[in-house]
């Protein structure tokens, strides 16, 4: 039996997004692992377009709260931050209001698990 190799299609569509802001609090430590990232206590993801606001957030981030940067990648629009669970939710709050109302981007609700 062969098996197929599967295609990923990535898409991006035009416009100045906040597609996904989320915490994740106290985190399995398996997820630093696979991630390859410092083990802390909260996980901040975000993605974005354009891709390249990834750069923004993370100075905005870093700026506005004590979090170190995980993952920033400015081809996909992915930052991944960590550090304290209040750290983590003030510095993607502080990302989600400069986007919003000094970019005029459409955002999306900050989440938490």
């Amino acid at each position: 039996m062969t098996m197929e190799k599967q295609r990923v299609i990535q898409e991006y569509v035009p416009g100045k997004q906040l597609t996904l802001a989320h915490v994740i609090a106290n985190p399995d430590p398996i997820l630093y692992t696979k991630l390859g990232i410092e083990e802390a206590s909260a996980i901040g993801i975000l993605t974005l377009t354009p891709t390249e606001t990834a750069i923004i957030a993370a100075d905005i981030a870093t700026k506005a709260a004590h979090v170190g940067i995980g993952y920033l990648d400015r081809f996909t629009g992915s930052l991944v931050i960590v550090g304290e669970v209040s750290a983590v939710c003030m510095a993607l709050e502080a990302v989600t209001v400069f986007l919003e109302e000094k970019l005029q981007f459409s955002t999306a609700p900050l989440t938490r698990s």
